[in-house]
């Protein structure tokens, strides 16, 4: 017998060999119908597979992110079933499930899959699915894995085998298909209700641009199509608040393929936008401690040779720049640490001087492939609103908290509600990837969860997703789309105090290491205004908005008035202009509602001769006519109420 611990403690004994979903049928019938998978000691597990020792068991249905992952990848191999029946001879890559969806990367000999072949292939998947085709694993010997893709004659598969470990070898066959897979899977094709095809693109195989340009197939499947539906038109509706769209729309930023791909040029309302955001951050800094500092934009390649960039990325992200002088090489900046860990290092530091905050608004370039570039989303040259906290290690908790709070204010002033707070923490078994001593990463571990504790934050643990030089606290927030997106970030880092030989002397002049903390509410400027944008659907908040207030007068004849009641906007601090184009009024309005500028003043002779202002809200309309002085006394109280991230 096997004893099973529920996730409330409870411990079940079942027979050796019994699986998931037969726990699940011990506890209701109703449960077990819901089940995709298992969480067995923390790994996914197919609901079916035995299992023969005393674990941790968590049911996933499709309210959990493994259940989800279960269910695209599983649908990704269906797809890859119904595409073998339709195009005979096609070469399958890889099929992996995604945050929304899966994709299949897929070799059509010289074919091309146009719309009409792609519902073709949507339905076939359907017909497929109605089979209720069980999934079923073996293990497979890797003599017996090259002989099967061998005799069908699957290059990439081939490929994909020979970086494996015999013994560790897994296929999953369903119906007439058969894959090379670690798993997991649904227990049948019948679970997958509602299907859409969304997108067809192209993408080298395994990322690789020296490679051949496969066909990757994007689709989304739901267990019922009332939720496909819904999920359709969230779709749409992220459409038309695409950053790229509302970036044109609202002349923000532009690209050309002049200056470089992945390269954006920031246009004049857009670089009021981003230096608003970056006024914002400045004097929050500046007040709770934090002093600037400028780095350049390149550097010398034993500096990141030094800090361990190098050998984890350099390949992969950077290359070096060369000058006359043998042997002298630099790189353009990919990250700002390892300057501030210099600038640290200029000074003679004591116990006194910790902590030190250093921050730096510093633009990095990385290597990002072609095919991976999207908007703002995905660049090679970003700013990062970048800050290096060098403290004791009795002041990491205490700094660590006080960044959050900066965090949390930041959220605030933005209406960003809907966040969860990820724990990143180094892989379980593969310790590789990492640098530095058990126990500094233990001691960091063990400050990020104390401080997001103390906070009250609702995190979630994720393993293999720290930095290679320490854990993090990544905020992971959901945007008005329900869209999850990370955004600022907070590490703990023992590692580059010692790669850079950082001291301070201590209150008993010994010389000691100090605590370096990474931290990163924006992230990349880019990234977090495309992010913004797409949340509020170009709909700034009035204390962000890089056009505030724009006066409209109805002729020529009120233009004077209109902007004298720009002057005095402009005094206050407002950001305002006027609208003095020859144009009917309507038209005008229609023209600033496009540009989602947050009020409108309507001025005429009425308005003229009694010192007042009709006042127009974007989405609203209407608002009545008031004094000058009014409305400028109402629209400040409405930013500083913003700025302290309260609602108006």
């Amino acid at each position: 017998m096997i004893h099973i611990t529920l996730p409330d403690g409870a411990v079940r004994e079942y027979p050796d060999g019994a699986t998931a979903l037969d726990v699940a049928k011990s506890i209701s019938e109703g449960l077990a119908r819901k089940v995709l998978a298992a969480e067995v000691d923390g790994e996914v597990w197919d609901a079916t597979r035995p299992i023969n020792k005393d674990v941790k068991l968590k049911l996933l249905t499709w309210d959990d992110k493994g259940g989800k992952s279960t269910f695209w990848h599983s649908s990704a191999h269906l797809m890859a079933e119904a595409l073998e029946q339709l195009y005979p001879g096609v070469k399958l890559g890889i099929g992996p499930s995604i945050e929304n969806g899966f994709y299949y990367d897929v070799d059509l000999g010289g074919r091309a899959i146009n719309e009409e072949e792609l519902k073709k292939l949507e339905d076939k998947m359907k017909e497929l699915a109605k089979h209720n085709s069980v999934y079923q694993r073996k293990e497979v010997s890797k003599a017996d894995a090259i002989s099967y893709f061998t005799e069908k004659d699957d290059p990439y598969k081939l490929e994909l085998i020979q970086d494996l470990q015999d013994g560790n070898i897994t296929f999953y066959t369903q119906g007439g298909f058969t894959d090379l897979c670690r798993g997991p899977h649904i227990p049948n094709t019948g679970f997958i209700k509602a299907i859409k095809l969304t997108n067809i693109a192209g993408a080298y195989w395994r990322g690789n641009e020296k490679n051949k340009m496969l066909t990757r197939i994007y689709g989304v499947t739901f267990p019922a199509q009332k939720e496909l539906d819904e999920y359709l038109t969230l779709l749409e509706e992220a459409k038309k608040r695409d950053h790229r769209k509302l970036g044109k729309e609202l002349e923000l930023f532009t690209f050309s393929e002049k200056v470089g791909s992945g390269l954006p040029l920031w246009l004049p309302k857009g670089a009021m936008l981003r230096e608003r955001l970056q006024q914002f951050l400045q004097k929050a800094q500046l007040d709770t401690g934090y002093l600037p500092v400028i780095t350049p934009h390149i550097g010398s390649k034993q500096l990141y040779v030094t800090s361990g960039h190098w050998e984890k990325y350099g390949k992969d992200s950077f290359r070096p720049i060369t000058t006359p002088q043998e042997g002298e090489e630099f790189m353009l900046k990919p990250m700002n640490c390892p300057h501030h860990c210099e600038i640290y290092k200029s000074s003679p530091r004591s116990y006194k001087d910790l902590p030190l905050r250093l921050a730096e608004f510093g633009t990095v370039y990385r290597y990002e492939q072609s095919g991976e570039l999207h908007g703002l989303t995905r660049v090679r040259g970003f700013t990062q609103d970048d800050a290096h906290l060098f403290c004791r290690p009795d002041q990491v908790l205490e700094e660590f908290k006080k960044v959050i709070d900066l965090v949390m204010y930041v959220f605030r002033s933005l209406d960003f509600e809907n966040f969860t707070a990820q724990v990143s923490l180094r892989d379980q078994e593969d310790r590789s990837k990492y640098i530095g001593s058990d126990e500094n990463w233990e001691i960091a571990e063990r400050s990020i969860m104390d401080a997001a504790a103390e906070k009250g934050l609702k995190t979630v643990v994720e393993y293999g997703e720290a930095a290679f030089y320490g854990p993090k606290l990544d905020f992971m927030v959901k945007d008005a789309l329900g869209r999850s997106w990370q955004l600022g970030t907070i590490q703990v880092d023992y590692n580059l105090p010692e790669r850079f030989e950082l001291e301070y002397v201590d209150s008993d002049n010994s010389r000691k290491r100090p605590v370096m903390i990474h931290r990163a509410p924006f992230g990349s400027m880019e990234r977090f205004i495309a992010v913004l944008l797409e949340h509020c659907g170009g709909n700034l908040p009035l204390w962000l908005a890089p056009i505030q207030v724009k006066a409209l007068p109805i002729s020529d004849k009120f233009g004077d008035y209109a902007n004298s009641v720009v002057a005095k906007l402009k005094d206050a601090g407002i950001r305002a202009e006027v609208d003095d184009r020859n144009e009917k009024i309507g038209k005008k309005i229609r023209d600033t509602e496009l540009m989602k500028v947050p009020y409108m003043l309507v001025v005429g002779e009425k308005e003229m001769n009694e010192g007042k202002v009709a006042v127009r809200k974007h989405g609203e309309g209407d608002k009545g006519a008031v004094t000058v002085d009014d409305f400028l006394v109402d629209t400040l109280e409405i930013i500083k109420k913003q700025l302290a991230g309260k609602k108006d």
